[in-house]
């Protein structure tokens, strides 16, 4: 009987998740409010209090579900063997994810949200993420952590770029490859920094 009750609990915070993902869609990471997001599941607010205790447990667990979402398209990718390949499968599955959800690109990958700090637990799933990008930029040659900020910082300004200027277009993604060949080209004629 426990292992019912804790499914379907499991179950309906889900729902919840998924709610308030529609609803940072249509307003923005910031913009719903709690008595919206009750209507839209069909509860009460005072209800959604014995599924998250804040707002801000609620943008946790929105936070966890998006890293998990992108540890799963991580884990689909048929990587080639090829390092500079690799790099450029993965980064664009990246970009990808990015660019397709504006409000969760903002609540995982900016400070859209002030006090907001994800849990230790949610936090993990991130460094899962990174670490994983972090392999197949050392397999591609970057050693220095200043080369590893750079293409971070070039990566995270043309998802930016696109998606202030361009949502749901290509002008800036489409040039993903090239930056990436730009970048590695240029590594070999670096001093470590």
């Amino acid at each position: 009987m426990v292992g019912k009750v804790a499914e379907r609990r499991e179950a309906r915070t889900a729902e919840i998740v998924e709610a308030a993902w529609k609803l940072a869609a249509i307003h923005g990471i910031g913009g719903f409010s709690l008595h919206g997001l009750a209507r839209e599941v069909g509860i009460r607010q005072p209800s959604l209090y014995e599924y998250f205790d804040s707002k801000l447990a609620l943008f946790d667990a929105m936070f966890a579900d998006g890293n998990h979402r992108l540890l799963e398209r991580m884990d689909a990718l048929d990587l080639p063997d090829d390092p500079r390949g690799a790099l450029k499968v993965m980064m664009r599955a990246f970009v990808d994810f990015a660019v397709e959800d504006v409000p969760r690109q903002a609540l995982l990958f900016t400070r859209a949200i002030p006090g907001f700090e994800p849990s230790p637990e949610s936090y993990a799933l991130a460094e899962d993420a990174l670490a994983r990008a972090g392999a197949l930029l050392r397999a591609a040659g970057m050693r220095a952590q200043g080369d590893v900020d750079c293409f971070i910082a070039m990566v995270g300004g043309v998802i930016a770029a696109q998606n202030s200027n361009d949502p749901g277009g290509n002008r800036w993604v489409r040039h993903l490859d090239r930056l990436i060949d730009l970048y590695l080209d240029h590594l070999p004629t670096r001093r470590s920094r």
